[in-house]
């Protein structure tokens, strides 16, 4: 198989499915050496029906493997926070007690109130309120689980993004996102013709997709409110691999229209796209750095696929990647500092990270047949498509390797991408 059709199709063909519609199940693989125990109180309910928060941060905090959560089951948050015995809490282990409350507010909402304690030194680490509606629990749910993320560890959470990915099941392809979760998935688009490349629009409202409903790729954008779509780039040949400009303003492409696969620059405005990369390799994968200074793609230009970055500005081309005959699928942290890629080693392909600054290598993941990776908005957790049992499922692991899980529901899941 050629590099461009390995790019366009990956494994989406060739995979098989079971019909059942199941929620996505998480299991925790690794997790941190030194877990802060912490109880998490059942939040003191003033309304009928919605979930309750203090399971969902539970189940947050548990699956993030940075947390050991003492049995709180059978209690609830006091009435008051005078009431908290922090004291019983510390004889039992935990560094840390969160409750909360939900109570009835203005025109059918609700207002959730929650207080994260130390039970060491016996001190309030933060108290917030938020008005939602009851529809909007799991959502606020989960910002105070990354609340309670940060406060305890020093650093953002990873809890309340959204994640999109691509489903197969049977002969239908359909684009879904999801909560980071896994829970209350949506369909975006569904296809009995391969979908591939999501891609996030910098503002979190848009999705930018490769369809083959018109039997050769073509490159939409979707609103997610809406669910209006419009083809972008449509032109002779093969449209493929979208990348969002920092700006939401355009995205980089490849084409196939004048030459072999080149990347172009495609605005989104007036639909004019512009040749960026030139000559006879073939050039894909495009990636724009959060600043929009650089743009890394992929590239068999020297020999073999390598991972490339070229000034927008200039057009300087240096190549990145040097260990290994085979490094793809770049991917980069928020603050552009680290670099995550497809690398092959011993005939697998694995995750791996690289610090651009000391161009230090780290390989994260132990499996066979990973692709996909895509950063979460803390930059501390990637995301991952693998294969488990012939199987697609996806899977995150922590940039320091140690923190491992798998999301896994019925049907094959490929090419996830979190929402910054």
């Amino acid at each position: 198989m050629n590099l461009l059709v390995r790019f366009l199709l990956s494994l989406v063909l060739t995979l098989t499915a079971l019909p059942s519609r199941s929620q996505m199940t998480i299991e925790i693989i690794g997790g941190a050496s030194n877990k802060v125990p912490i109880a998490i109180l059942p939040f003191r309910m003033q309304l009928e029906g919605g979930p309750n928060p203090g399971d969902v941060i539970t189940t947050d905090l548990e699956r993030s493997g940075y947390f050991r959560l003492l049995d709180s089951k059978g209690g609830v948050s006091p009435a008051d926070t005078d009431a908290l015995a922090l004291s019983e809490w510390k004889s039992r282990g935990a560094d840390a007690v969160v409750m909360g409350h939900v109570i009835p507010a203005r025109e059918g909402r609700v207002e959730v109130r929650f207080w994260l304690y130390d039970a060491v030194r016996m001190a309030q680490l933060a108290a917030l309120s938020y008005t939602t509606t009851p529809a909007g629990l799991r959502s606020v749910a989960h910002r105070i689980s990354d609340l309670v993320h940060e406060k305890l560890l020093g650093e953002p959470g990873a809890y309340s993004g959204r994640i999109a990915y691509i489903l197969k099941r049977g002969s239908r392809y359909e684009l879904q996102v999801a909560d980071a979760d896994s829970q209350n998935p949506i369909t975006v688009v569904a296809s009995p013709e391969p979908i591939i490349s999501p891609a996030w629009s910098p503002d979190g409202q848009k999705l930018a997709y490769v369809s083959f409903e018109n039997r050769k790729p073509v490159v939409y954008v979707q609103n997610l409110a809406d669910g209006q779509r419009k083809a972008v780039a449509n032109f002779r040949g093969s449209n493929s691999a979208p990348a969002w400009s920092p700006d939401g303003r355009g995205l980089a492409v490849v084409l196939s229209k004048d030459d072999t696969s080149q990347i172009y620059l495609l605005d989104l405005q007036t639909g004019e796209a512009r040749r960026f990369t030139r000559g006879g390799a073939l050039d894909t994968e495009p990636l724009f750095s959060p600043d929009g200074r650089w743009l890394y793609f992929t590239s068999d230009r020297g020999g073999s696929p390598q991972i490339y970055r070229a000034d927008i500005a200039s057009g300087d081309v240096s190549r990145i990647t040097f260990e290994g005959g085979y490094n793809v699928s770049p991917a980069l942290s928020p603050d552009g500092k680290t670099l995550a890629f497809v690398h092959r080693r011993d005939g697998r392909f694995r995750i791996a990270v690289m610090d651009l600054a000391s161009r230090q290598m780290q390989v994260l993941t132990d499996t066979t047949f990973d692709e996909s990776p895509s950063f979460a908005a803390n930059g501390r957790l990637l995301l991952y498509a693998t294969l488990v049992n012939g199987r697609g499922v996806l899977a995150t692991v922590s940039v320091d390797g140690r923190v491992r899980q798998r999301l896994s529901q019925s049907g094959d899941l490929r090419e996830p991408a979190w929402a910054r």
